[in-house]
């Protein structure tokens, strides 16, 4: 007769540990298909389930990335309220990103903020709703790089960044300039920062 072992204890760490990603968020709206079809639009996203009162979207592997729960009835937010101001999607080259922006161009869709912001060139745009939505290219090859940009003299005197045209930049790219090129921050002033008092 088979013996069973007695189960082995564990101890739980009582230190701070970070989440290994960040899977979703969740969406409530009164406008369901016009925020599926916007998502699906702007982020290649797919359903994966929906029904009368939820939608489940997804653009990889993970089995959901979007949540839209559809409750009648509600109404924007004021623009003076705290909450959420963006979230942001990150593209793999600057190649990518301009593609996107003019692929959305041609459907009516244009970013409100173009804005180079030093360790990433990014692209504001807004869902049906009025939730602001962040494409963005990294500046720099790597993870160690972009990090080390927010302690230098450059970030401390301009956090927010520089507006840019992103037509002249897709216009750039279609005539070969280099992505380093590309992904300098132009000379300017900084962007003023939108919605503060």
């Amino acid at each position: 007769m088979d013996t069973i072992a007695p189960p082995t204890s564990r101890t739980l760490d009582s230190k701070p540990i970070a989440p290994s990603l960040f899977a979703h968020f969740v969406l409530r709206s009164s406008n369901m298909q016009a925020m599926v079809d916007w998502y699906s639009t702007v982020l290649a996203m797919r359903v994966v389930h929906r029904n009368d009162f939820i939608c489940f979207l997804t653009y990889d592997e993970e089995h959901h990335r979007l949540a839209i729960v559809d409750i009648a009835g509600l109404h924007a937010p004021d623009a003076q309220a705290w909450g959420l101001a963006h979230v942001a999607y990150t593209f793999r080259e600057v190649g990518e990103l301009l593609s996107t922006y003019r692929r959305l161009k041609a459907k009516g869709i244009e970013p409100y903020r173009p804005i180079h912001h030093g360790p990433t060139l990014s692209m504001y745009y807004r869902d049906p709703d009025g939730n602001s939505v962040e494409l963005q290219v990294d500046c720099y090859k790597t993870k160690q790089e972009a990090s080390a940009y927010f302690s230098t003299d450059a970030f401390r005197r301009n956090p927010i960044g520089v507006a840019f045209d992103p037509e002249a930049l897709a216009q750039a790219y279609e005539a070969g300039v280099s992505e380093a090129e590309l992904l300098r921050q132009p000379d300017g002033p900084a962007a003023p920062l939108q919605g503060r008092r």
